[in-house]
């Protein structure tokens, strides 16, 4: 059935009772909806945007990991979206210091046409039999007396709409909606989220008349204030996906004033013309202590499944799809729809990348304490390998002879050098510290304990104002 035929199968008014409803058409939503359905559930989408925009979203357009997806969708699906898979390695720009770092990324890297990549994973899960909803907007979500949830309340073209279903899937992005209207006091959902530990992300693709010459490599720039960074992203030699994050504590049109400036001095997008305006909200924190709820589960943004030093978020999502998915079939084959049935998903989570992403996010609560220019003098001493794997893997080992080359040429920045030694040492503890994440739910009260009392030295060490 075409998303065409799947659209118009959808009724306007009353009540609809498919096996599981997933409330978004991102990537982290057709992932888990494929899997489900592959296994002959009755699956449905709802998605707020209509048939021709939906999977227009904004984002920085990169993805790490292209060799590696989960199966519901095949990767020959996605393939023609991929625009450059000659990409290998990161351009970091520092002004302050009149240097650019290049910085090797592990693994394989492309940059995608997003639009074009979230019309095919549509087509994927529709493939897989899911239906798909649009201009479906959903208002509540729907709890028995025990304090499962039991479906969602939605409105389309201002027709009022009822999903009962056994599992609810929230794929809706960062700060869901639905987060907002369930009752998870009697859960271990982390409710424990700030506007603060997100984002905004706005970017443009500029097309330029004469190839760039950095077409095998992303390019970052940090904005004027340590807040956010700039990035152009080549999907061909001549379209650029040009834009920046910056955290929602920030004035935003500030700081997208600094890409206009910056795009209107460099001399490669002279004359350019600019195509498509997008923005978008996305965590810059660890991932949700616990994305489970009887009944109910978040995926991708709505669960912190990004890296937060990147805003890499694709494969992330398509994972954290694959493992709530999982959890959900099992739950529909055995009609236990609990926490305890649900939990493995938390655990794969935090196994597959969670642990790694909570590792990682000390360092963004290290740069709100770092004066930037000192920031950016140290990174422009260290081994552009050793920064890739701070970034990618949370922690990372320079040998004596590095460690001196990096204290020679750092001279004026040895205090943040100390801190920042002192701050890995903190990640490090909190990293293994992740590699223990409870078997159960009984088991998370104990270990958020713990943790907690790890990030209270992390403030301590770096001198920033507690995140969480």
């Amino acid at each position: 059935m075409s998303t065409q035929e799947q659209s118009a199968a959808a009724t306007t008014t009353g009540t609809q009772s498919p096996d599981a409803v997933v409330v978004g058409a991102g990537t982290a939503g057709c992932y888990a909806a494929a899997t489900i359905a592959q296994e002959g559930y009755d699956v449905v989408i709802l998605e707020r945007k209509d048939e021709d925009e939906a999977g227009h979203i904004a984002c920085g357009d990169a993805l790490k990991g292209a060799d590696a997806f989960p199966e519901a969708i095949p990767k020959s699906k996605l393939e023609p979206a991929f625009t450059n898979t000659g990409v290998d390695h990161g351009r970091f720009e520092i002004p302050q210091e009149d240097t650019v770092l290049e910085i090797p990324v592990p693994g394989e890297l492309a940059v995608i046409d997003r639009w074009e990549y979230g019309r095919r994973i549509i087509d994927g899960a529709g493939d897989a039999g899911v239906d798909f909803h649009y201009d479906t907007v959903v208002k509540n979500v729907v709890q028995n007396d025990d304090g499962r949830v039991t479906g969602v309340e939605a409105i389309r073209k201002g027709d009022p709409l009822e999903y009962e279903a056994d599992i609810v899937i929230d794929a809706a992005g960062s700060l869901s909606v639905l987060q907002d209207n369930v009752d998870f006091s009697e859960s271990t959902f982390d409710t424990n989220v700030d506007y603060s530990h997100f984002c905004s992300a706005y970017r443009e693709i500029v097309r330029v008349d004469e190839p760039v010459e950095w077409d095998d490599a992303l390019v970052f720039k940090p904005t004027e204030r340590a807040a956010g960074y700039l990035w152009y992203f080549p999907r061909t030699d001549t379209e650029i996906n040009a834009g920046l994050g910056f955290q929602m504590t920030e004035e935003p049109m500030q700081l997208v004033d600094d890409l206009k400036r910056d795009l209107e001095n460099r001399p490669e997008f002279e004359g350019a013309e600019v195509e498509d305006k997008l923005g978008a909200a996305l965590p810059t924190r660890r991932p949700y202590d616990s994305a489970v709820h009887p009944g109910y589960m978040a995926i991708g943004d709505a669960a912190g499944h990004v890296n937060p030093t990147t805003g890499g978020g694709i494969a992330g999502a398509a994972y954290g799809g694959k493992y709530a998915a999982e959890r959900a079939i099992e739950a529909l084959e055995t009609g236990d729809f609990s926490e305890d049935t649900l939990w493995e998903y938390n655990e794969k989570v935090m196994d597959h990348f969670g642990a790694r992403y909570a590792a990682l996010d000390v360092y963004n609560i290290l740069s709100t304490a770092v004066d930037v220019d000192d920031l950016m003098g140290l990174l422009a001493a260290m081994p552009g390998d050793k920064l890739a794997e701070a970034l990618y893997s949370g922690s990372t080992d320079i040998g004596l002879k590095l460690k001196l080359e990096s204290l020679i040429k750092s001279r004026g920045h040895w205090g943040t050098i100390w801190n920042l030694y002192q701050t890995k040492r903190r990640a490090d503890d909190l990293l293994a510290h992740y590699e223990n994440y409870p078997t159960s739910p009984e088991g998370l009260a104990g270990w958020q304990a713990r943790r907690d009392d790890l990030m209270e030295t992390v403030y301590e060490t770096t001198g920033a104002d507690p995140k969480y």
